[in-house]
């Protein structure tokens, strides 16, 4: 049994040393049954037993060399995180010892309880039943001191009861469609089309000692309260600065843990709010990208306890400064490393990269409300459309030049190719290089890049898989659409050109290159006929438009229970995390700081009447104005915390979970506001030592 030892050396010696990858599968497989699991691999054969039996022999040998003594199912329910049920390799031996055993069955197929994960209906309570099912294209891994095997989940019907299931749909939904196009174009040695991924992860990172004084930071993963510090953000000497020499520390055992397990951790730095940091991974297929997004959140927060810190990965953890995003930068490739997103040296006259470029504009303008569904969560309703991110309105930037390119199309008028510009910095010693063809446009919700698109819409905590789910389904039916009209086409060329065309004139709407910060975008927005959903309330419902059931039952991405299912768990997060903050601000205004702001307006008090007691003509007119003004907030605190609570009461007789999610919306939110306001204003003006929790500027630069 060959296996590679966990040692320290050059990050080349323990890259993926915690995989069952390629490399160790061919070391320890017999050739047939190597060939034959590839087969299951890349082409979707069906894996016999004999085969899963090999392959988890294997596969235990390796792990037990490894130092696990357990394996799991590693899957993604609906709760946003992963989940897993260990068990031991060992079984009985008939000398009364044991021997450590694990069959192909078991690899294959696991029995978790799946009556307590969300199921949107699709099961009755007492259905307690679930199948977690082996996906041999995700390798399995180590964790600890177990072997990790990533796995699909489903009911006991067959319902999808997790994301990698409908990822995984989704993206054979494309490749079926790439195909037909990539045919049409005589492309007859490409066997499959696979999208990828490398989604951009921010984070903050603050103190555990600080943390654990904060019931909102515990409980819901972002401040509640908190005023201004003197200082933010607004000096940018943060972004991309020096990294501390603590955060350094926590860097250099992040990439060390993420690189054991094959991930490819590649840039690090400080983002622009004090506190908060990225990391981005080189691109992989999206199925892997999404297991290995959801191990490095976790990975994150694992190692940032070692270093006694917190990794904080809600979408908005502080008020008046960033938030956190997670960027999808999303493209499309063949087996045999073609980019279809590529322009290439004269995109002009690169029909099919002109086609799939097209089949994206289409899909984003047809589907803009599945794209904002995708990345709707109650966190990131703070970030959207905060000068910090993109708005909800959804758009594509493309940049001058495909933008002239398009144009040119539109109006059958020769295209002027520009050459690309110089960068002239104006010393001699320093190099010219070539400008890219496109800018950044980091307030545009959906970019191009230069062979790829830059969802940035998604918000750090959110799992990838829902927003390429429904971004592979869109453009597999703009593919589907395009097939369908060019297959037979006695003109094949002519049909092209004319499909190219009617596709930017129908779709031109959904194109924006200018600023997505301005408010008058929002206005021209509304004047294109682009659809605006403020809130995860205001666009949750609309999952269930005909429009968008039709798309996505015909692709068989989702079956209408599941799209069901998918709109009453998504609400009925919602509701949750907002009644969930809401109860912890009452329970945080009423336990802590009334009674600090009431503690100190008393020493106030104190002191005039000591003051008062050596001589009745002392001037008490500070003591006197702040005893007022912090009597008044006090009085304010507790109302509004009274009427927050009898907000979220009022929410018990909602009939169903979007009236629930709508009240919410129009109520809880507005008194949660009003209460933070005042109880802001309140730590303003009491004294530092009465306070009860950390502040903003303890939190923000604590990390030293």
């Amino acid at each position: 049994m060959k296996s590679r030892s966990v040692f320290i050396g050059t990050v080349s010696d323990y890259f993926d040393c915690l995989v069952f990858d390629d490399w160790v599968m061919k070391a320890n497989l017999s050739a047939d049954v190597y060939q034959s699991l590839r087969k299951t691999i890349d082409q979707g054969a069906r894996l016999d037993i004999s085969v899963a039996n090999a392959v988890a022999a294997a596969m235990k040998d390796w792990a037990v060399a490894n130092g696990a003594t357990h394996y799991t199912h590693w899957f993604q329910p609906l709760t946003g995180i992963t989940a897993e049920k260990h068990d031991s390799f060992i079984s009985p031996a008939p000398d009364g010892g044991v021997i450590m055993d694990f069959s192909g069955k078991e690899l294959i197929k696991g029995e978790p309880d799946a009556s307590s994960f969300p199921s949107g209906g699709l099961r009755a309570t007492f259905e307690a039943r679930g199948y977690t099912a082996w996906d041999p294209t995700s390798y399995a891994f180590i964790k600890g001191k177990t072997l990790c095997i990533p796995t699909a989940f489903c009911s006991y019907g067959g319902e999808a009861l997790d994301k990698k299931t409908l990822l995984l749909r989704s993206m054979e939904a494309l490749n079926r469609q790439a195909m037909r196009i990539l045919k049409l174009f005589g492309n007859e040695e490409v066997k499959c089309v696979r999208t990828s991924v490398g989604p951009e992860q921010e984070y903050f990172l603050i103190p555990r000692e600080l943390y654990e004084k904060r019931k909102d930071l515990i409980y819901t993963g972002r401040t509640l309260f908190g005023a201004r510090p003197p200082k933010g953000q607004e000096m940018d000497d943060h972004y991309f600065g020096v990294i501390k020499p603590r955060v350094a520390a926590y860097m250099a055992d992040l990439n060390e843990e993420l690189w054991k397990l094959g991930i490819l951790a590649k840039t690090e730095h400080n983002e622009v709010a004090p506190a908060q940091h990225e990391l981005a991974p080189i691109y992989s297929t999206t199925n892997i990208a999404t297991d290995h997004n959801q191990l490095t959140m976790k990975i994150m927060q694992k190692v940032a306890a070692k270093h006694g810190l917190v990794c904080l990965l809600h979408e908005k953890p502080f008020a008046g400064v960033n938030g956190s995003g997670k960027h999808n930068n999303w493209s499309i490739s063949t087996d045999t490393g073609v980019n279809l997103l590529s322009p290439g040296e004269t995109p002009y006259e690169n029909a099919q990269f002109l086609l799939f470029l097209c089949a994206v504009i289409k899909a984003v303008d047809d589907y803009q409300d599945l794209l904002r569904i995708s990345v709707a969560t109650a966190g990131n309703d703070h970030r959207l459309g905060a000068n910090e991110a993109p708005p909800a309105v959804v758009s594509i930037f493309l940049g001058d030049e495909l933008q002239g390119i398009l144009d040119a199309i539109e109006n059958d008028t020769p295209y002027e190719a520009t050459r690309k510009k110089t960068m002239k910095l104006g010393v001699d010693v320093l190099p010219r290089f070539a400008r890219d063809a496109t800018d950044r446009n980091r307030t545009s919700p959906f970019a191009f890049t230069g062979n790829k698109f830059e969802f940035r819409m998604l918000g750090s905590a959110n799992s990838i898989a829902c927003a390429n789910i429904m971004l592979n389904a869109a453009v597999a039916e703009s593919l589907k659409i395009y097939a369908d009209r060019l297959e037979g086409a006695e003109d094949f060329e002519g049909r092209l050109h004319e499909m190219i065309q009617k596709t930017i004139r129908d779709h031109k709407r959904i194109i924006f290159n200018g600023n997505g910060y301005d408010d008058t975008w929002l206005e021209e927005a509304a004047r294109r006929g682009l659809s605006n959903y403020p809130t995860t309330p205001d666009c949750i419902p609309h999952i269930m438009d005909g429009k968008n059931v039709q798309m996505l039952t015909a692709h068989k991405v989702f079956s209408e229970a599941e799209l069901r299912s998918r709109c009453e768990i998504l609400l009925e997060n919602y509701c949750k995390t907002v009644i969930i903050e809401a109860n912890t601000m009452t329970d945080m205004a009423r336990k802590q700081i009334l009674p600090a702001v009431q503690g100190y307006t008393a020493e106030l008090a104190d002191g005039v009447a000591a003051k008062k007691a050596v001589s009745a003509d002392i001037a008490c007119g500070y003591e006197s104005g702040l005893i007022a003004r912090l009597s008044l907030l006090t009085d304010q605190i507790a109302s509004k915390t009274d009427e927050l609570e009898a907000a979220v009461l009022e929410l018990k007789g909602a009939v169903d979970v979007t009236q629930e999610a709508c009240a919410i919306r129009d109520a809880v939110i507005g008194k949660m506001a009003a209460l933070r306001t005042v109880a802001d204003e309140a730590e303003t003006l009491t004294a530092e030592r009465y306070w009860p929790f950390p502040t903003y500027g303890e939190l923000l630069f604590g990390v030293r």
